[in-house]
């Protein structure tokens, strides 16, 4: 009886429990500027979107985009990138019906702007758009719908944070965004960057709010670190941002 009475309630069980398909993540990499750029779908649907394309790799994400069978509504910038141009104006062209998203505190064309609050879905998943400025005034993060990871651009690394001497880039700010926007997510909550020049792949929330070196200073030790970095510009910053105002198309002369 009592291995009957089992195996009724493993059949109920199955009735009335279906597990869904988690969220289809690839994380793919542009050496030059060492940029993350992250495919997100799901599996149901089909819907899809990117998340800092970068204008070179653009071909090899709609190949990929196209090989799993997806359909991609949104290219989407974590803020107005310096050190590479955007895929995204590209993707428009390679992959019609997809549509360019960035903030609207960045100034920067594109086909939606983002604001603090606002979700991008696709199919059964959300990315909640989290403002997250410093590194430069449009910045965000991208959290998704079950906090189980979040795309932090460049304002948080796994073990460091984005440059905040150029673009009215911000040190103070980029703390507070951080510590209120990014370390307030579960422990758990994996981070995926924009950029890594380590070789590291993803980090956790815990991780970098109990081992960042610069981010778990003070307000004011971190100032000073982030005001004496002496960094090179970046290779890229006088055509890259120009271009990037313009959701990485540029225009041809008249």
């Amino acid at each position: 009886m009592a291995s009957a009475a089992l195996r009724v309630a493993v059949r109920r069980l199955s009735q009335h429990s279906s597990p869904r398909a988690p969220v289809l993540l690839r994380q793919m990499f542009e050496p030059k500027s060492c940029t993350y750029t992250y495919l997100l779908g799901d599996p149901e649907s089909r819907e899809a979107l990117l998340i800092d394309p970068v204008l070179e790799t653009a071909q090899r994400d709609a190949h990929l985009v196209k090989e799993l069978g997806l359909k991609l509504l949104y290219a989407v910038n974590t803020h107005c990138h310096a050190d590479h141009i955007t895929g995204s104006g590209v993707l428009r062209s390679l992959l019609p019906g997809c549509q360019s998203v960035i903030s609207r505190l960045s100034g920067a064309q594109a086909d939606v702007h983002i604001e603090e609050g606002d979700s991008i879905r696709f199919g059964r998943f959300a990315l909640e758009t989290r403002a997250s400025p410093g590194h430069t005034p449009g910045c965000v993060t991208f959290v998704l719908n079950d906090q189980s990871m979040a795309f932090t651009g460049d304002a948080l690394l796994i073990r460091g944070c984005g440059r905040t001497d150029f673009q009215q880039g911000c040190a103070r700010t980029l703390y507070h965004s951080v510590h209120e926007k990014i370390f307030t997510l579960p422990g758990n909550c994996l981070i995926y960057p924009a950029h890594d020049y380590h070789g590291l792949t993803v980090s956790t929330v815990e991780e970098e709010r109990t081992l960042n070196p610069r981010l778990t200073l003070s307000c004011e030790e971190f100032i000073k670190v982030m005001d004496n970095l002496n960094l090179p510009k970046p290779k890229q910053i006088d055509f890259a941002v120009p271009a990037n105002m313009r959701c990485g198309v540029q225009t041809p002369p008249s």
